[in-house]
């Protein structure tokens, strides 16, 4: 059964058992207060017959008496304890009822008996007749009007039942609709998915916000994260055919070339040997920055957290130093504190100051201040180099372009670092700028937050 029949049927089922249980009440309580009620009218009138009987002249006969008193739709009766005192007398309605046997009451009784498939109250009070005789009035009076009241209560609210549970049934129904039509649209999502290979969204109620919303902006949420990650795996593919292709070539090539002649000449084994190694060496730090741009800012594992930045430009620069025996000029205008991610801005740093290395043989400077107007820290990296082109300064980074595309392949580079940059710049919520100078050299600005107050 699906989901919105279900919602439907026991929708109903339960608002119609709850209708049912709440008349059913209503008809079980009216019913027992309107019998009491009588059955209270009885005995107050059983009452109001013994004292005025107890007040008639002794010379009015007895039967004469209690005709007068005789209900409606019932039957007075006077007993003592051998049987009756008098003759039973009845209304013309109830002639039957003299043919019941009477039973002598010592104590008040009121109770409901039944003759012929009727129902009668009958009241027995205890009494003394004016010759001092213990006598016992009964008063039987039938239940019939109270019986037909009640009837009609039964059918009227069998009607109401049935007349409420109409809308009932309508409204099931749209609230199984309501609630289905997020579920019912998110597998009509998926099935256009999968059957076109091109993601949906879902649309959604802006006014609302519900919990089927909620689930709605979670689905779409989901259909973004999946849609990034297929874009990433096919740049990933694409990436990598495209740029292992060269050096997989290259050490192809040489390792054919040591196959045939590396072992007779120590020349080309010793040019194969370097170019293999520094081909292998290449596919490596191209994978990893592959792997890493294929990945999510989420998966980063980015903490953020107040880093001193003097501390990190100085480590930077002695690492910076021994490994590629470069001079880095540290020129720190304030000793600021940044909100960051202390090694995924090493990362960052690192690219730009490896760029400046590649593209110039000078000094290269890196300054740390703040924007000026504002409490941003920001680090500033400045090298002498060959500079970029105006019209190429734009796409430096987008993957794999090469502003010198020979001097840029001697010195291993795939085209990523700027690209991989922007990625971490985002994940760590920094700005990234360039300005450049053709054959005077490049600045990059890298504007970071400030440490929440």
């Amino acid at each position: 059964m699906k989901l919105q029949n279900k919602i439907h049927t026991y929708t109903s089922l339960l608002f119609g058992i709850l209708l049912v249980a709440i008349n059913f009440s209503v008809y079980f309580l009216f019913s027992q207060l309107s019998i009491d009620s009588r059955k209270n009218q009885v005995e107050a009138a059983a009452e109001n017959m013994i004292h005025g009987i107890q007040r008639a002249p002794v010379s009015v006969a007895a039967e004469d008496l209690l005709r007068a008193y005789v209900p409606l739709d019932g039957m007075l009766r006077l007993m003592r304890p051998e049987g009756d005192f008098l003759a039973p007398i009845t209304s013309s309605s109830e002639q039957s009822l003299s043919l019941m046997k009477g039973v002598f009451n010592e104590t008040r009784q009121v109770r409901i008996i039944t003759h012929e498939s009727n129902r009668y109250i009958l009241v027995s009070v205890p009494m003394i007749w004016s010759n001092g005789e213990v006598v016992n009035l009964q008063v039987t009076e039938s239940l019939q009007p109270t019986m037909q009241t009640l009837q009609v209560l039964k059918i009227v609210l069998i009607a109401v039942t049935g007349i409420a549970l109409i809308p009932v049934v309508i409204s099931g129904r749209l609230l199984g609709r309501l609630i289905t039509h997020p579920i019912t649209s998110m597998i009509s999502t998926m099935k256009e998915i999968q059957r076109s290979g091109k993601f949906k969204r879902l649309p959604l109620n802006s006014s609302s916000r519900d919990e089927l919303v909620e689930m709605g902006e979670t689905f779409n949420d989901m259909i973004e994260l999946l849609e990034r990650n297929f874009v990433r795996q096919e740049q990933f593919v694409s990436n990598a055919s495209h740029e292992l292709k060269t050096p997989l070539t290259i050490i192809e090539s040489y390792a054919s070339l040591l196959k045939r002649r590396g072992l007779q000449n120590p020349n080309i084994f010793a040019e194969s040997v370097e170019a293999i190694h520094s081909e292998a060496i290449r596919m490596k730090d191209m994978a990893e920055q592959l792997l890493l741009l294929a990945r999510n800012e989420e998966q980063w594992n980015v903490v953020l957290e107040p880093v001193r930045l003097t501390k990190v430009g100085t480590e930077l620069k002695a690492t910076f130093e021994n490994a590629f025996a470069r001079q880095i000029q540290l020129d720190v205008q304030t000793d600021c504190t940044a909100f960051t991610d202390e090694n995924k801005l090493k990362q960052l740093l690192f690219i730009f100051l490896d760029n400046a290395r590649k593209y110039s043989d000078e000094p290269i400077h890196l300054m740390i201040d703040i924007v000026s107007g504002t409490a941003q820290p920001c680090i500033r990296i400045t090298d002498q180099g060959i500079g970029i082109p105006e019209e190429k300064l734009s796409k430096v980074f987008d993957r794999f372009y090469r502003v010198d595309e020979a001097r840029s392949r001697e010195e291993g580079g795939a085209g990523l670092g700027l690209s991989l940059a922007t990625g971490i710049a985002q994940a760590i919520q920094a700005q990234i700028g360039l300005e450049s100078i053709e054959g005077s050299g490049t600045t990059a600005t890298i504007i970071l937050p400030a440490v929440p107050k």
